[in-house]
């Protein structure tokens, strides 16, 4: 099976949180149009250093999603790495996922999604 990726970058422009909300709605909806198997999203870290609104916003919808099975899983960039097991589980799967430059990095701005 052929890896259809995608990704979405959600803090450009700087929107605030509710258009940084419906803009994941609308990439979501469309990777799924398009049969995409994994869409990573930028989100940012916050010009703070300290979290980021919009990183915990979309985490939050993130979860929600896979909790009502609207998503298969998601994983945070801080997460993305091989000694994670649901990042060891997709990478085994999709082992072409093993070349992506943020794996393995602690890259807090973004999150890997699943459809």
């Amino acid at each position: 099976m052929s890896l259809r990726t995608y990704v979405a970058n959600l803090e450009e422009g700087r929107p605030a949180i509710p258009q940084a909300l419906a803009r994941l709605t609308t990439e979501l909806e469309r990777a799924r149009r398009n049969r995409v198997i994994l869409l990573k999203i930028i989100h940012g870290y916050g010009s703070s250093g300290e979290g980021g609104a919009i990183r915990q916003a979309v985490q939050a919808e993130l979860a929600r999603l896979e909790r009502e099975s609207q998503i298969r899983t998601f994983i945070p960039g801080e997460d993305w790495r091989v000694s994670n097991e649901p990042t060891w589980a997709v990478l085994h799967k999709y082992r072409e996922l093993k070349r992506d430059r943020d794996l393995g990095r602690g890259n807090r701005g973004i999150s890997i999604v699943l459809l």
